[in-house]
Formats: structure tokens, C-alpha cells, sequence
């Protein structure tokens, strides 16, 4: 028996132009595409992925602080913890994201896995 594969949505242009956007302002950001969606890395580690899912919903995970992906785990819906990487925070992406805070964990994301000398140029919120 053949299983079908589910198809992956496509994350809305709008919604990867304005991740790019926010991401693009950090020293040595490279947008590329992933093994699905699209992904932001600094010399070779992923700050945030997002992609669509099987299930249709949008999705991205950045990188956190340890005590931070506990805490958003617990808070539940949009956040959830990614089933690799310690320190990755997942968050479902719609029309009611608050892009300010998705700023915010974007550059606290940008500042754990760059190279310190980049990081230090960034003003974090």
C-alpha cells in the first residue's frame, strides 16, 4: 500500500517578506531555502525556519533561552516546544501574530547563535 504524502502549504509571501525584513537588519543574515519553507541562518546556524505544515497551519521556531522554551511550552497556543534542540521555541504563525513580540524573540534568537562579535552590535528590546 502507497501512503500519499500530505502537501505543505506555502507560507504566505507577505508573512516571509516581513520575517525577512526583521531578520535582514542583523550583521551577516543569509535567507535561504530549507528542506521546506525558508530559513535564516549567521555563518551556518539557523536563527528561525518557518514553513507550512502537513496539518495546513504555519509555523516557526527560533532559537531561546532554556528557561524560556519551559516557559513557552507552558504557556501553550501559539507556542509550542520543537521535538529537536533544546533551546527551540515554535510558534504558530495567523492573522492575529503580534510581529512586535515575533521581533523581539527574533533577536534574542539572532543574539544566542551568533558569533559574539555580531551579536554585540545589536540592541536587544
Amino acid at each position: 500500500m502507497i501512503v500519499a504524502k500530505k502537501d505543505r502549504p506555502e507560507v504566505p509571501v507577505a508573512w516571509v517578506d516581513r520575517l525577512d525584513r526583521i531578520l535582514r537588519q542583523f550583521p551577516r543574515v543569509v535567507c535561504e531555502p530549507a528542506w521546506v519553507g525558508t530559513r535564516w541562518r549567521v555563518q551556518g546556524a539557523t536563527i528561525a525556519h518557518v514553513f507550512g505544515g502537513e496539518d495546513g497551519a504555519f509555523r516557526i521556531t527560533f532559537r531561546g533561552e532554556l528557561d524560556e522554551v519551559m516557559a513557552f511550552q507552558h504557556l501553550g497556543p501559539p507556542y509550542f516546544r520543537a521535538g529537536w534542540g533544546a533551546n527551540v521555541i515554535g510558534m504558530c504563525l495567523d492573522e492575529a501574530t503580534d510581529w512586535e513580540e515575533m521581533a523581539e524573540l527574533l533577536t534574542d534568537s539572532y543574539c544566542l547563535v551568533a558569533p559574539e562579535r555580531l551579536s554585540e552590535a545589536v540592541r536587544r528590546p
